[in-house]
């Protein structure tokens, strides 16, 4: 059995990893268990919380990490792109795979709910894009100008 390692006692490169997890919005809990699966070093929760400048527990990070920090945060939240899941073609190949195995294993609510996504994404209800309708009635033109009715005193018209 290992004991949990305080954040003092862990090498740099274990510490850049944890400041660039922090920074990419991983909580403690996850980090602490990332690091154990990347290195096999059992730490702490709150020894995690030391390298997040955010938290009180980081309050004396040094600036060398804090720089680190930063950057990571920085890039992250620029780099979108990144993120597979971000792209609506990895989210509907996805679903297509989660169908597939709602399908095999009988569970047509699940099909049904997931193939609501589907058209969901199909039809971009996801984004703030919006469908303008740029003519009237048949094609025909719009009609040019607002009609205003000014009221001049309590329900008389002017």
């Amino acid at each position: 059995m290992t004991l949990p390692m305080s954040a003092n006692a862990l090498s740099d490169e274990v510490k850049r990893f944890v400041v660039q997890q922090l920074a990419m919005f991983e909580t403690p809990s996850e980090v602490a268990k990332a690091v154990k699966e990347e290195f096999g070093i059992e730490t702490t929760r709150q020894a995690v919380e030391a390298y997040d400048p955010g938290k009180r527990a980081g309050a004396a990070l040094s600036q060398e990490f804090r720089d680190l920090f930063e950057a990571t945060r920085a890039n992250f939240l620029a780099d979108t792109a990144a993120i597979a899941v971000s792209h609506k073609v990895v989210r509907l190949r996805t679903l297509s795979r989660l169908i597939e195995t709602a399908e095999k294993r009988g569970n047509a609510v699940l099909v049904a709910s997931l193939l609501e996504q589907v058209a969901k994404e199909c039809g971009d209800a996801f984004t703030n894009k919006r469908q303008v309708e740029a003519s009237g009635k048949d094609g025909s033109p719009l009609v040019a100008g607002i009609a205003v009715t000014f009221i001049d005193g309590p329900g008389k018209p002017g």
